[in-house]
């Protein structure tokens, strides 16, 4: 029946590159026979199917932007005991192929043509989905401000580091400011902040970002309510925030 949304179906992405961006986390990008453009902040279900027909799946967040047609690109945290990220990390080599279905999702979503300021807040992985409006925000060459405060727990575990500061530029005229706080362990002369995010840190970043700012919020659970919970205490609406969690991660 015409206008009936079609079910969501699996197909054998092929992978076609792999590339380290920490010690724990790799981007794998997948090449895809019947690729659909994405909405930044979208994901993939990725199955794995091992020779006496046991199952294991698994979501991830889109990296890649909408304009990198033909594929998408999935970074993957290697989680302690985790059976799909383990054999990711340890396994799967370019050239092979793995099942995918997507792209799911559509409530933590923003576009370049949706306009209007951002606010970013992420802790650990939960950078992923907010890397892809930031690479689609790029690559539109949209200029509205944007704010990224960002949790990780050292520097060499904050996924995209090189790139976030290329995003935002020496100059600024990018329009984006990114924030790091480094939780466990900073480098000689670190000048950012060095604990984890709390009221008096989102206080002072409000105080840099539009008022009107659409916030996105992607992490730990622990992290996601309390930082959620603190803008709201600080008057913004909680209809500008959105939420997207997962386990507690030590962030």
């Amino acid at each position: 029946m015409s206008g009936v949304p079609q079910p969501i179906t699996w197909q054998l992405a092929t992978v076609s590159a792999i590339r380290p961006e920490t010690a724990n986390v790799k981007t794998f990008a997948f090449s895809l026979p019947d690729w659909q453009p994405h909405m930044p902040g979208q994901h993939y279900d990725l199955r794995l199917t091992a020779a006496d027909g046991y199952q294991a799946q698994r979501s991830y967040s889109i990296a890649s932007p909408p304009e990198q047609a033909g594929g998408v690109e999935l970074s993957i945290e290697r989680l302690p005991d985790g059976e799909v990220s383990a054999f990711m990390h340890d396994t799967v080599m370019v050239g092979d192929r793995i099942e995918l279905r997507g792209p799911i999702g559509g409530y933590f979503v923003w576009s370049a043509v949706s306009g209007g300021p951002l606010l970013l807040i992420a802790g650990g992985s939960g950078i992923v989905p907010l890397m892809a409006m930031l690479r689609e925000r790029a690559a539109a060459g949209a200029r509205q401000p944007a704010t990224l405060l960002y949790s990780s727990r050292s520097r060499d575990e904050a996924i995209y580091f090189d790139e976030l500061a290329q995003l935002a530029g020496s100059a600024g005229s990018s329009g984006l400011t990114v924030i790091h706080t480094l939780t466990r362990s900073q480098p000689p002369g670190w000048t950012g902040y060095s604990r984890r995010i709390d009221a008096a840190m989102l206080r002072e970043v409000l105080a840099r970002t539009d008022p009107n700012a659409t916030v996105f919020i992607c992490g730990p659970t622990p992290l996601v309510e309390s930082a959620a919970g603190s803008l709201v205490d600080l008057g913004v609406p909680a209809s500008r925030i959105r939420t997207e969690r997962f386990g507690p991660t030590g962030n």
